[in-house]
């Protein structure tokens, strides 16, 4: 059964389908929520006019905090203020199901769209800003006493190989270390399709969907460092580099070989850290004999609320601190990812 609230567009009264509930006027997303939110049905289509304030991207943002958005058909009026840009940023809060039309209504009753089916409207998007970027540097680079303001922010992804490897607490630890660095401004965390993040109670570390991945970066363009959890996203396109953690243990790795035999093979020639390790240099050596790959860095189990030299010898290492450096002007990135 479903549910139609309707407001500018009549034609809705028309679809022939199985009705349990029909409101019509305008309403807050509040009030929509409250209605619904403990309410069963197959189906919402939302005549958006039924919203007040629809053109605004945070009346949708109210209204799914509490609504499943994918069981919610979005019906569009084709009007001028719902352009590519609108739809670009309900795609980016994970509204995929929307339409103009009765015929996009019925298609959306019988299969929902994904991202896949909508994400090229995020790639427009962000092409246009790309091209309005590029202008902009190139206006300022006319002038020679002007410095330009846009600078590349270095995107490093984090993915577990076996389960449970540690990435999150990771990522928190490395985030608190390069804070002390560069400042709590210049260095993020993003997780995707997750919300462990918000356990450490850092406005720094940031839990988003993934369609929101993009237009996040976007945004986060002043930061230096970006530390991103791959665990929910396959995707690396985004990163510079990308580390993957194997916790070492004989059930872990009996596990990994069990169900993904090929999966180090295929990583051999990545970035492999051993995380929350008890292997000593020679065990690692031996890791490294019988799997065929190359051990980046080995971290034993460690205390996330302490400094560790090990955490500053592993950054050190990889390129994110030369210590000397650091010191001296704590707002720059010297060395990074040196070849």
């Amino acid at each position: 059964m479903n549910v139609i609230i309707s407001n500018e567009a009549k034609e809705l009264s028309n679809l022939d389908i199985d009705i349990i509930k029909t409101l019509t006027g305008t309403y807050e997303a509040k009030e929509i929520n409250e209605m619904f939110k403990s309410f069963f049905y197959s189906k919402m289509i939302l005549d958006v006019t039924s919203l007040n304030n629809y053109t605004n991207i945070s009346t949708y943002e109210e209204l799914i905090k509490s609504l499943d958005v994918d069981k919610i058909i979005f019906y569009l009026p084709p009007k001028p203020e719902i352009t590519n840009s609108f739809l670009a940023q309900l795609v980016s809060v994970g509204i995929y199901n929307f339409t103009t039309n009765i015929d996009g209504v019925k298609h959306l009753l019988k299969k929902s769209n994904t991202l896949k089916d909508v994400e090229y409207l995020l790639n427009e998007e962000n092409e246009k800003m790309e091209e309005v970027v590029d202008e902009k540097v190139d206006l300022l680079s006319t002038n020679s006493n002007i410095t330009p303001s846009f600078s590349k922010h270095l995107v490093i992804g984090f993915k577990n190989v076996t389960e449970h490897a540690g990435a999150t607490t990771f990522i928190y630890i490395l985030k608190k270390t390069l804070t002390n660095y560069y400042g709590k401004d210049n260095v993020v965390a993003i997780e995707v399709d997750k919300e462990d993040f918000k356990l450490f109670n850092d406005n720094n570390m940031i839990s988003i969907k993934q369609a929101q991945l993009s237009q996040t970066l976007n945004k986060l363009n002043d930061k230096k460092i970006i530390l991103l959890d791959l665990n929910s996203y396959n995707d690396d396109t985004f990163t510079d580099e990308v580390y993957y953690l194997i916790e070492p243990t004989t059930i872990k790795l009996n596990k990994l070989i069990k169900f993904n035999r090929d999966l180090l093979n295929k990583i051999k020639t990545k970035k492999i850290i051993l995380n929350q390790s008890l292997l000593s240099d020679r065990d690692v050596l031996d890791f490294e004999s019988e799997a065929k790959v190359k051990i980046f860095y080995n971290i034993p189990q460690i205390d996330e609320r302490k400094k560790n030299d090990i955490i500053i010898d592993f950054l050190t290492k990889a390129g994110f601190i030369n210590q000397k450096s650091v010191n001296k002007d704590n707002n720059k990135i010297f060395g990074l990812f040196r070849r």
